[in-house]
């Protein structure tokens, strides 16, 4: 069904939202006490520990992708929408490789920039899943800026000892400004918006098009 009706942005991520921001702050205490791996790990990245909110957009895209489509705010094609989605998937990738091969200079935020614009992709097939996966990626890493922010200032600038104040050698004696704006917003506001958009508009209009979601007439949300 093409996109027609109005959903509450804000009632449609809250939920989700607030699960991340659980995610973040359980991580956060893990990391504080020194809690096991795989489950935590302090290391710069996060060390691909399990207690994250980096996977929660496999679940949610399908969430937000089930429940505009059956109010009635689904793509007008479903093949379209997996393509964008597959697409915003690809420039991320790309430009992530583009970005580790590059040495450190100002020219790096050209291809941290290519990241942000991949999250913009996958609303050119479904414009309601863009915006709220759009939208549930800001809710979801506005915290953690807030989070690294603190960590990194964090005992007379020397940190909490977290993945959210682990820098790169280049920063080590850097100034608490530059940390945080090339360790915490650069990639927060750029890759990680990217990832959490293309990531969750893959599964959720793959999940959406496997249900025949989009062909399907259902009441308008109300606001």
């Amino acid at each position: 069904m093409a996109e027609t009706n109005t959903v509450s942005m804000g009632r449609l991520i809250a939920i989700p939202a607030l699960i991340t921001l659980g995610g973040t702050i359980l991580r956060l205490v893990g990391e504080l006490r020194h809690w096991p791996s795989p489950w935590f790990n302090t290391a710069a990245g996060g060390g691909g520990a399990i207690v994250g909110i980096s996977w929660l957009p496999i679940f949610f895209g399908p969430y937000f992708a089930v429940k505009l489509a059956k109010a009635g705010s689904g793509p007008a094609k479903a093949g379209k929408s997996v393509g964008f989605a597959f697409l915003g998937l690809a420039v991320l990738f790309v430009a992530m490789f583009w970005a580790r091969s590059m040495h450190l200079s100002y020219w790096l935020l050209v291809p941290f920039l290519m990241m942000l614009v991949a999250a913009f992709i996958p609303g050119a097939g479904w414009k309601a899943l863009g915006n709220a996966l759009i939208a549930y990626a800001f809710a979801a890493r506005i915290p953690v800026l807030v989070v690294a922010f603190f960590a990194l200032s964090g005992n007379g600038g020397q940190g909490w000892g977290t993945h959210y104040d682990a820098v790169m050698p280049a920063f080590a004696h850097a100034s608490l400004a530059k940390k945080f704006l090339y360790e915490a917003f650069v990639p927060q506001m750029t890759l990680w918006i990217g990832w959490t958009v293309a990531l969750g508009a893959v599964f959720g209009t793959v999940v959406s098009a496997a249900m025949r979601l989009t062909k399907r007439p259902a009441p308008a949300v109300a606001n």
